[in-house]
């Protein structure tokens, strides 16, 4: 038994944030985790489930599954609220953590295809600046063309691309600084010139923004910064817009994967330039393609030439 009250976890949870953003946690992250233990606890509060015992943590995770989520979404939010009762664990808050030994909801081995030339095509075309358009309309154009082509050449994560600011870009020898990648790791990730054409554009317009003095590479057109559910938000447009269907930013990050291995690319420079330190996570996110890049390199290597 815990003996801590939905009241009293809402309370610990505050300081708990404070410990993430000590620890260097990204923002994405504390938004996740303080977004998973919300919507446990909001369950408890709903169902009169006690908050932090291995039986409503069972049956939560059981209903979001129930009600469609998928299984990584589920896995997720199970995971924010194990790390905060061992956060509790560790700060003496509770004697012991409930949830040590859980196990998470299995994984589904999910494929994810690649976009082709044409979708790629028509997301790029989408962005394209109508005829007389303001600069503050214009500018969003030039924006989501620039992040398209960006992700689709470096396979940077949305989260990372969110984060770049002005200075982190050097259009002169076409790359980025990554300063904090997944699990707190940097990285420098070349671009070519289409991408440098694109970011270049934007960056013309982007002075007239009236942030322009702003760090942060990214600016909203309504006078705001751009936030990371601004970039779904405004590429999921592009791609109704481009007729994409089943379109999420992340495709692009295995898009960029493909096309690397495709154009005969290294294993061990896609993994540095994805910030991947492990071969399984490559496998994941090229295996969709992996019968096609065979068979076009057997064709290539022409083996029954004797």
């Amino acid at each position: 038994m815990t003996s801590l009250g939905i009241a009293d976890a809402e309370q610990l949870a505050v300081s708990w944030q404070l410990a993430l953003r000590a620890e260097r946690k990204s923002v994405q992250t504390q938004k996740n985790y303080g977004d998973g233990l919300r919507f446990y606890l909001a369950w408890c509060e709903e169902t009169g489930a006690e908050p932090l015992v291995r039986s409503s943590l069972n049956g939560w995770t059981a209903h979001l599954l129930d009600a469609g989520a998928a299984a990584a979404t589920a896995r997720a939010r199970q995971l924010a609220v194990r790390r905060f009762s061992a956060w509790l664990a560790e700060e003496g808050e509770i004697p012991a953590d409930p949830f040590l030994g859980v196990k998470s909801p299995k994984l589904d081995e999910r494929v994810i295809e690649p976009l082709t030339d044409d979708q790629l095509r028509a997301l790029i075309k989408s962005c394209a600046v109508p005829k007389g358009a303001e600069p503050k309309i214009a500018m969003r154009h030039r924006r989501d063309e620039a992040i398209i082509r960006f992700m689709l050449e470096t396979g940077t994560r949305a989260g990372e691309v969110v984060a770049l600011e002005v200075a982190d870009v050097d259009l002169a020898n076409g790359q980025a600084i990554v300063r904090r990648g997944k699990g707190g790791k940097g990285r420098v990730v070349p671009f070519g010139p289409d991408a440098t054409l694109a970011l270049d554009r934007y960056l013309r317009l982007r002075r007239v923004h009236r942030l322009a003095e702003s760090p942060a590479l990214w600016l909203g057109d309504r006078g705001k910064r751009f936030s990371y559910d601004a970039l779904h938000k405004s590429l999921e447009q592009r791609a109704l817009a481009a007729g994409v269907e089943g379109f999420h930013p992340h495709r692009l990050r295995h898009t960029a994967a493909h096309r690397w291995l495709a154009a005969g690319g290294s294993e061990s420079g896609l993994m540095a330039v994805a910030g991947w330190t492990r071969p399984d996570m490559l496998m994941r996110y090229t295996k969709a393609q992996a019968s096609a890049r065979a068979a076009e390199e057997a064709r290539k290597l022409n083996l029954g030439d004797l």
